[in-house]
């Protein structure tokens, strides 16, 4: 049977203005994403990487070019549309975490949920069964300044699992982490890929996460240089 890719930009331009200057951040960028895919973004500083994540995940805009979502053209949709193909398909994990400081480990990952009108019952219970799965049975009431870094990257990556997305977008996700638990993570997302097909999309300079990935696409002054698969 045909899949259609979950992600397909063609052409992708994008360049930023810094005073009287235009610095150009993307250039001419095509790339597609299939389910289950674990790709790493790799790259000097200043490749492009963190601009690209950003326009196919649709928190940013391109100058040129076009980015499909299951074949549904995103410069077609209002801001709302966006927001709502942001919360319903996508998961975000960030380098600083982005976690909200005065709710618990539970209420971060049923925030989401919340967003998208889930019943307090059921996303009280995914919540609770997505920090299982990620080892943090024991810190379902514990606030993110109780937690180790490591901890709360595990409560972020089941946060962006709440809303059961296609595919998730990770900007250098193994920044803050120490080796070992670095490892553990690059390792749970790998699990979470392969048992329930989501994709991930990391921008990295990472070359353990690089390591883990199935493919590797090497961007080198805002263009792909190289996009390999291991």
């Amino acid at each position: 049977m045909f899949r259609q890719p979950l992600v397909v930009a063609t052409g992708l331009s994008k360049a930023y203005h810094l005073g009287a200057a235009i610095v150009p951040a993307i250039r001419r960028v095509t790339l597609t994403v299939d389910e289950s895919e674990f790709i790493a973004l790799q790259g000097p500083s200043g490749s492009g990487k963190t601009t690209l994540l950003n326009l196919l995940g649709l928190l940013d805009q391109p100058d040129e070019g076009e980015v499909l979502i299951r074949g549904e053209d995103s410069r077609a949709l209002s801001e709302d549309e966006r927001s709502d193909l942001r919360r319903d398909r996508f998961g975000f994990v960030f380098q600083s975490f982005n976690l909200i400081a005065v709710l618990s480990a539970e209420e971060n990952v049923a925030y989401p949920m919340a967003l998208a009108g889930v019943l307090p019952a059921e996303r009280r219970q995914r919540a609770r069964e997505l920090l299982e799965a990620v080892g943090l049975a024991d810190k379902f009431g514990v606030r993110p300044d109780l937690l180790s870094g490591g901890q709360r990257q595990r409560v972020a990556i089941a946060r962006a699992l709440a809303n059961r997305p296609a595919i998730v977008f990770a900007d250098e996700p193994t920044a803050n982490l120490d080796s070992h638990t670095a490892e553990e993570i690059l390792g749970l997302m790998r699990e979470i890929s392969d048992s329930s097909g989501v994709a991930f999309l990391f921008a990295t300079h990472d070359p353990r996460v690089v390591a883990r990935a199935r493919r590797v696409v090497t961007l080198r002054d805002g263009s792909v240089e190289a996009d390999v698969r291991t």
